[in-house]
């Protein structure tokens, strides 16, 4: 079991762009800048106030990240890299969290970003080992190879495993992804809008059984970002305590030595997500079953499944008979992937975490009128990467009660914005930007003309 942490985290403010297909129409520098301008407006902070930067990405040069924090201004702060694959962006939500915590700094900004490229995950180093080549190895050794996407056979591997041993069925999964795209359209960030019918999901093109096309996660464009500050910090500005959010539990693990059993669930994490949810939930001290909501990394159906089994939602084995009863929806006993989740709402890997992060306190807000739920007090996150890392997190507001009924109207009145950035996906003005930005240490420069080029698609 992990240590306590010394003190409190909170996440103070949000922000993100809309996940939208890859098209090559935005660079990583307008994404991370668009996110970090929002979460700075909602913190009520400027630039200044940031002790240090957390950037999370997957596919870029090194230093992407003082690219983007430099667009905010030259403060001279430690700005920190980070790649984890898929779990990159709560991977630095934990990196921040373990830095306040232990006194290192007051306020982190972690900002998440992905310019993709179409198509399924691809890696550009072909001189060297794949990190995911053993994990590919057993897969070929225990299930073979064919022609679909190699994320798609060990997910989907997983679900077959699943529909063997505990006998869930291709309609089970396929649910899993219509209550997904069911959500969607009340997320105005989703990079997908459509709702389908259950037997549109299974006719769509087969991937790798029981995987179809619309149970598989699009990559994306896209950003997000998170403030996260210390109790001093939040002591300090005590008008801002109604929108702060604590993160009351929370565990970034890797794999264990079941890993490699030769099991196609194993293989996809399943024990160090268990062990991830065992220590945060416990630091939180709650059950699983105490949460209210939960973002879960549905990367593909398939993983949603295993994952609502590994983070203790179901019985073991149990998994497929929850998503039966409708407790993965609203009226159920969780509400699952409000936003949408990766399959509906888009998957630019370094943003994944933090737009979860965002999700999440949202609800435990109030602001996420449109597609929450009533009662709720404990939410719940996953992300999880193959290679591999997960990182739990057990989110509570800071006054411990629960979320309250806030009306859109409200909600701009108190953010002064003017309008609620839960339901409706908005921009910001030239003057509100520099607001935010370092009043010491801006460089126009280093900001070329991103200002100009995020501006002008809102």
């Amino acid at each position: 079991m992990a240590p306590k942490q010394k003190s409190p985290v909170y996440v103070l403010g949000v922000g993100m762009t809309k996940f939208i297909k890859p098209r090559g129409k935005v660079d990583y520098t307008e994404l991370g800048y668009e996110a970090g301008v929002k979460a700075l407006l909602d913190a009520h902070i400027s630039y200044d106030d940031v002790d240090q930067g957390i950037a999370c990405y997957c596919y870029g040069d090194s230093t992407c990240g003082q690219r983007v924090f430099y667009q905010f201004g030259l403060t001279k702060i430690p700005v920190y890299n980070v790649n984890n694959n898929c779990s990159t962006g709560s991977t630095g939500l934990a990196m921040g969290r373990t830095l306040i915590a232990n006194g290192a700094a007051d306020c982190v900004m972690v900002v998440g970003f992905e310019k993709m490229n179409p198509g399924s995950l691809q890696s550009f180093w072909k001189d060297r080992e794949n990190p995911t080549g053993t994990t590919a190895k057993m897969m070929a050794e225990t299930r073979g190879v064919t022609n679909a996407p190699g994320a798609a056979q060990m997910f989907g591997n997983a679900g077959r495993e699943y529909m063997e041993k505990y006998g869930a069925k291709a309609e089970d999964f396929a649910e899993i992804a219509r209550v997904n795209h069911a959500h969607s359209p009340n997320n105005p960030y989703s990079q997908f809008q459509q709702v389908y019918t259950l037997e549109e999901v299974l006719k769509s093109p087969t991937i790798h059984d029981p995987l179809t096309k619309l149970q598989c996660c699009p990559t994306s464009d896209g950003g997000a970002a998170a403030i996260l500050v210390s109790q001093e910090f939040l002591d300090q500005r005590p008008h801002l305590k109604s929108q702060a959010v604590e993160i009351a539990g929370q565990c970034l693990a890797t794999d264990g030595a079941s890993v490699f059993s030769r099991s196609a669930i194993d293989l996809m994490g399943y024990e160090m997500t268990q062990h991830a949810v065992k220590t945060a939930t416990g630091e939180a001290g709650i059950s699983p079953r105490g949460v209210q909501v939960v973002e879960l990394h549905d990367c593909f159906s398939a993983n949603e499944m295993v994952a609502i089994d590994a983070l203790g939602l179901s019985d073991k084995g149990k998994a497929h008979e929850l998503v039966r009863k409708g407790d993965i929806t609203y009226g159920g006993k969780y509400l699952v992937n409000p936003s949408g989740g990766l399959i509906s709402k888009g998957h630019p890997l370094g943003a994944t975490g933090i737009a979860q992060c965002a999700e999440l306190v949202w609800h435990l807000r109030g602001w996420a009128n449109n597609r929450n739920v009533a009662n709720t007090r404990y939410c719940l996150q996953h992300n999880l990467g193959l290679g591999g890392a997960v990182v739990v997190t057990v989110y509570r507001r800071a006054d411990g009660g629960f979320a309250p009924k806030l009306d859109s109207k409200a909600v701009g009145e108190v953010n002064g914005l003017g309008y609620n950035p839960a339901v409706e996906a908005r921009g910001f003005t030239k003057t509100q930007a520099e607001a935010v930005m370092s009043k010491k240490a801006r460089n126009d420069w280093a900001l070329q003309d991103t200002l100009q080029k995020v501006e002008s698609r809102f």
